[in-house]
Formats: C-alpha cells, structure tokens, sequence
C-alpha cells in the first residue's frame, strides 16, 4: 500500500477524499489538521467531520505552521494532497496575517520539510486544492469587444445598486461565458491572492525537486459536513441555519448573483482521479459543475426544503471583494480525468437539508461577522 498525507484532511473536503480512499483500500493514509474550532466547534473530536475519518487514517491533530510536525509528517509520504488553509474571502481582507501565515508560509514548510529530506524524500507527487477566486471575475463577452476579463466591480456603481459588469474597453453591459484554466488571473480578494500564490509555489519549486503536481481549482463546493457555525464561508450554511429559526435572510446585491455550485462528493472523485494519472501532471484544472445558479435561487430552494417562514430580503448590501457570477468550463476535466459531477444541484440541496435538520446550528456569529467586515470598510448597508 502507498502512504498518502492529506493535510487539512479533518475538513470538508478533506473527510470526503479521506472517506473515498479508505474505500479503495490501496492507500496508508495520514491526516495533518489543528481541527480549528470554526470548522469543528468546541468539541472537535465530537464533530460531525472528525468523526467521518477517525478510525479511516492515522491522524495527528496538529498545524500545517508547525514546522516540526510538517516534518514528521512528510517522512513516509509519497503523495501529498495539500488542503489546509484558512478559507474565508471576506475573512481573509482584515485577517491579513493570519492567512499569509497559514496559506502561503504553512505551504512553505511543506516544502521546506520535503526540501530537508534531500534524496531520502518519498514524495512523488503533490496535488493543490486552489480556487477558482484566483480568476477575480472571470471570462465575459462584450458583443463589441470580444472575450474580456473586466477588474472588479466599481464600489460606488454598486452603493448605486447597480451590480453588472461592464466593458472596460467600450463600456457596454457583459455576457457571462464558462472561465477557462487560461483566463487572466485576476485576484479580488487576499484569500485569491494566498492560493495563486500556493499555485505558484507548487508551479517553481515541483519540477526543481523532481515532484509530480496537479492544481485543482475548485468552484463553490457544498454539501453534508459543511460547517454550519462559521459565518465567513458558506451561503447555504448561513441561509440554513436563519431559515431554521424562521429569522429574515439578508440576500446582498439583487440577489441575481451566480455561483458553480458543485457537490462535495464530486470533488472528491475528481480529486482522487488525479492521484495515479500522469494525464494530470503539471495541470491546472477546473472542478465545477459548468452550471451558474443564482443566489435567490438557492435562497428560495433552501425556504421551501425547510417549509421556513423565513423573510428573503433583498437588500443591495454588499460586500467588497465578492464577484458578480462564476461558472467553470469544466472539458479539461472531463478530457483528463473523466469528471463528470454526478450529483445534481436538486439532489444534492435536498441531501444536504436532510443532514442540517440533524445537526445543531448557531448562526450567533454572523452579524458579528458582518460588523467585523463594515467596521473595516469592506461591508456597505444599503441605507
């Protein structure tokens, strides 16, 4: 059996790849997390995520900072699949240290350790879990101009209510198209900025140490396990646990606002399809659903899944660093790894409710998050 380490592999995703290859049975697997307390709670090794991989890996409970345990760690590895980081876009704006620290150097001491090891080094490969953030807001269409990739959104224009992208060659309104891998990068936000840094880093310093590597860059990705008490990641999270306790839900923008929503179970394959398939090597690749669904959709699939009586308010509020729309062209994945998402939205929402009326909520932290963000001028109230 091969030795794989998965660091972050308490999380979200991380306990679906965990959960799949234990299945296999072809892989010794190690997991690295700290099982932080916005993820897991209070009782981390009660969470509902812990407990999926506890008896499927060896787990050390430790941080990928840490560079004595990062090197312990990579000791035996010969194919590191690399997730932790902090993930909060908003988060990530006034919380500047903090995710430099965890996603730019935590990746720096895995390859420092790999790095120590010299020629007594296993790795053989290293997969990324990046972003689709990287891309700020993507691939557009001007009828006049062509293909475009227009900067962020002007933040007067949206304290006007007005929440569409525009030419910035002729100024006449965009038409989405599906972002390709070779779209401009474009990063809106710090937490886009610290994964197109990782990809970077893996991009230099994997063919300088003889080390195979694929970047994943992962659209809005959902489903049991998401953590249902971090108010910085997650509308379906948020919307879930207002709509449970029948409390009004703060739509931003106009509520037209699209994202690829794609299930974690998906992820998951395609993660794995790339582990022993040298068609993915030195690739970045899209994993999405290749389908843009809107925020008032959700909203409104979420209300009548819990039967809430729940408010929807469109507010115009916005938050700085948000896109307009996403939607990933997904045929390279298709064409390398043969992914094609399973698990369609409807089945996937109606899976993922059935699991939030099981667990215990607390949406007590987001408007505390929400002030967080307006006190540091990155949250507009519409007034």
């Amino acid at each position: 059996m091969k030795n794989i380490l998965i660091t972050g592999g308490a999380g979200f995703i991380g306990s679906q790849i965990v959960t799949k290859l234990f299945e296999t049975n072809e892989w010794n697997i190690t997991v690295l997390d700290n099982l932080s307390i916005q993820i897991h709670g209070n009782n981390p090794s009660q969470s509902y995520l812990y407990r999926l991989i506890e008896d499927k890996c060896h787990f050390i409970n430790g941080d990928i900072r840490n560079f004595d345990i990062v090197s312990q760690v990579v000791k035996d590895a010969e194919c590191i699949i690399h997730l932790a980081a902090e993930t909060g876009t908003g988060q990530s704006m006034y919380q500047i240290n903090r995710y430099n620290e965890v996603n730019i150097m935590g990746t720096s001491n895995l390859f420092q350790a790999i790095s120590n090891l010299g020629k007594s080094s296993k790795v053989k490969k290293i997969i990324l879990s990046s972003s689709r953030s990287v891309y700020g807001e993507g691939k557009y269409n001007c009828s006049t101009c062509g293909v475009v990739f227009p900067k962020s959104r002007n933040r007067e224009t949206m304290i006007k209510g007005d929440f569409n992208l525009y030419c910035p060659k002729c100024g006449k309104k965009l038409d989405l198209v599906s972002t390709t891998e070779d779209s401009l990068i474009n990063p809106c936000s710090l937490y886009a900025f610290t994964k197109y840094s990782q990809e970077k880093m893996l991009q230099t310093l994997c063919p300088a140490m003889n080390i195979d590597y694929t970047i994943f860059r992962f659209q809005n990705v959902y489903g049991a396990g998401q953590s249902l008490k971090n108010p910085y990641t997650g509308i379906l999270s948020i919307f879930s646990t207002l709509m449970l306790e029948n409390k009004p839900v703060n739509i931003f923008e106009d509520g037209l606002e699209s994202r690829d929503f794609v299930h974690v179970k998906d992820i998951a394959d395609g993660v794995i399809a790339s582990l022993d398939n040298s068609q993915s090597n030195s690739e970045i690749i899209n994993l999405g659903s290749g389908i843009n669904t809107t925020v008032l959709t959700i909203a409104e699939i979420l209300k009548k899944s819990y039967d809430s009586q729940s408010k929807l308010n469109i507010t115009g509020d916005f938050r700085i660093g948000d896109i307009a729309h996403n939607k990933a062209d997904i045929s390279k994945a298709q064409k390398l790894l043969g992914f094609v998402p399973k698990i369609s939205l409807e089945e996937g929402l109606f899976d993922f409710c059935k699991w939030v009326k099981n667990q215990s909520t607390d949406n007590s932290g987001y408007e505390k998050s929400l002030n967080e963000m307006e006190q540091s001028g990155l949250f507009f109230r519409k007034k």
